[in-house]
């Protein structure tokens, strides 16, 4: 028979293919935070980088407004911009983590075989994204309040608008990258720790849409954490807030969230296709 002809490989349909169980969410999230308490590594690296971060920004700051006025009065912006990416990046990698680990444990062909759905799993991941997030940050907010004087909780309720737009594009993003780490094993896993940061210069995390080339503005524009991060500065040097810009990043997020998940399923397909669930993580 030509190959042509031959039919179309069907999978076979889960068993479990029914129903949202909150349940098995929260027994993934406790079995990753079981992992967590018993590990202070894990929880040290959490804190560490945040931590080396807000000095570095913090120290530069005082800095630059000891040398100049106009300077100065960009006091809060730079922590202000440290402490969203911070979101934005330990949000994608707090939901990759948790799936590689499953990989390096060559667990992840179990999860599939048990009643555990793909979107369990995956609201497993975005709650540990969060948790992560929280257990990094908190301390980190705390410590540039009561050394720099910077209270990333002013910003009030346009915090958790923030908060949300950045963490519905590292989710988004963490989605791809799941999707390429199924298809592709751990020989995808640099994608993994370093894709965030082709958001940075795009972005205009440190520095106004106004500094990029004029052709390279709607490329800007396209990505939801622009919108954020120009709605921070606009907040904070000019107390104005851009509730447009919000609902912009909101509904490029639909796009890529959309786009992250379509992603996903397609890979998960395509590696029960070629049966490479159950050899993952060699």
């Amino acid at each position: 028979m030509d190959v042509t002809q031959q039919p179309a490989r069907r999978l076979p349909r889960l068993r479990h293919a029914t129903g949202f169980s909150l349940a098995r969410v929260g027994a993934l999230v406790l079995r990753y935070l079981y992992l967590l308490r018993a590990s202070w590594p894990r929880l040290f690296d959490l804190i560490y980088w945040p931590t080396v971060q807000l000095l570095m920004w913090g120290f530069l700051q005082i800095y630059l407004a000891r040398e100049s006025g106009t300077l100065a009065q960009t006091v809060g912006v730079l922590l202000g911009s440290a402490l969203l990416w911070d979101i934005l990046f330990r949000g994608q990698l707090g939901f990759t983590i948790s799936f590689l680990e499953e990989m390096y444990s060559r667990n992840l062909g179990h999860l599939m075989v048990s009643p555990l759905r793909p979107v369990e799993l995956i609201a497993a991941l975005m709650v540990m994204s969060v948790i992560r997030i929280c257990i990094g940050l908190l301390p980190v907010t705390l410590l540039a309040w009561a050394y720099f004087g910077f209270n990333v909780y002013s910003m009030g309720l346009w915090l958790v608008a923030f908060f949300l737009n950045l963490i519905l594009t590292s989710w988004a993003v963490g989605l791809f990258v799941c999707g390429l780490l199924l298809r592709y094993g751990l020989g995808a896993e640099n994608i993994a720790w370093s894709l965030m940061f082709l958001f940075m210069p795009l972005a205009c995390v440190y520095y106004p849409l106004a500094v990029l080339p004029g052709w390279l503005q709607p490329i800007s524009m396209a990505l939801a954490p622009t919108h954020v991060f120009e709605g921070m500065r606009s907040l904070l040097l000019h107390g104005v807030v851009r509730p447009e810009m919000m609902l912009s990043a909101l509904g490029l997020n639909a796009i890529y969230f959309a786009v992250g998940a379509l992603s996903f399923a397609w890979f998960h397909r395509d590696a029960r296709l070629r049966g490479q669930l159950l050899s993952l993580g060699e």
